[in-house]
């Protein structure tokens, strides 16, 4: 079982920054892959970014790619999101997500946290 918990969303300015984090619980955290996820309001739950075991495999949304980065502390049992270059668009519920599959993870993951709201005002 693993309880993933977000913090650091809030409000932004277009072409600001904010910095998401996710705290796992358990001790096999290393073992699982994470991802992160956002829902805008009348909108799907949409794939954002994932990372696997270690740092070197990762994966982006074209619609974040080059703006967001997902970075991962084994030590701390932490995956983060830092969001650049933020646009309005980018206003949603966001949420971490874990797999032990580096491809699952991206499309049916295993446990969810509860969410973090990300607002960007033009």
């Amino acid at each position: 079982q693993v309880q993933l918990v977000e913090s650091g969303g809030g409000l932004a300015q277009a072409g600001g920054s904010l910095r998401l984090a996710c705290a796992a619980s358990g001790r096999t955290f290393s073992s699982y892959a994470m991802g992160w996820f956002r829902q805008a309001p009348g909108k799907e739950r949409e794939f954002v970014a994932a990372i696997g075991w270690s740092e070197r495999s990762t994966y982006y949304a074209d619609s974040v790619r080059g703006r967001f980065t997902i970075s991962r502390d084994n030590a701390k049992n932490t995956v983060y999101l830092q969001m650049n270059s933020l646009k309005p668009e980018d206003t949603a519920v966001y949420y971490c997500a874990a797999h032990r599959s580096f491809v699952v993870v991206r499309v049916n993951p295993d446990y969810w946290g509860q969410g973090t709201q990300v607002t960007v005002s033009s």
